[in-house]
């Protein structure tokens, strides 16, 4: 049984999903939820391979991030469960990874897309992918197409 689901949340369609199959399996297990919106470190482009940190770019995309994960939680709570969320900024697999470990998760809920193209799929890479090697505790992938 599930005491403690950390689910990675963006907002888009495999993240809607995810975030519903996550509130199936909460009710459930009467499990305990944490959402959190994983922020890439915000560069501007200054060239064709190269970039700078801006902090005012920063500050936009984590409003930006809070307003998608306070979503999540708020759907959330309108469904009766309780849930806290958090922005957290970093390498999308290593950021969830860290914190499934410091909230001691027995889950990792994550939406995936699949990717038409080799070379797409080549180029993102799959961070659930990643994340199951990674990963301190299950892992649940939701996928749509």
């Amino acid at each position: 049984m599930y005491k403690r689901i950390l689910l990675a949340y963006d907002g888009s369609a495999p993240g809607q999903q995810a975030l519903l199959d996550c509130h199936e399996i909460a009710q459930w297990s009467h499990a305990e939820l944490t959402l959190i919106a994983v922020m890439p470190l915000p560069l501007t482009t200054i060239g064709p391979e190269s970039g700078v940190y801006s902090e005012t770019l920063r500050e936009s995309e984590k409003k930006r991030y809070q307003t998608i994960l306070d979503a999540g939680v708020r759907r959330l709570a309108d469904a009766g469960l309780s849930a806290r969320g958090e922005v957290v900024i970093g390498d999308a697999v290593h950021e969830i990874v860290r914190y499934a470990r410091a909230i001691e998760a027995d889950l990792i809920v994550v939406g995936h897309k699949h990717l038409d193209g080799w070379a797409a799929r080549w180029w993102r890479g799959s961070v659930s992918k990643a994340l199951i090697e990674h990963a301190p505790c299950s892992v649940l992938v939701v996928i749509t197409h």
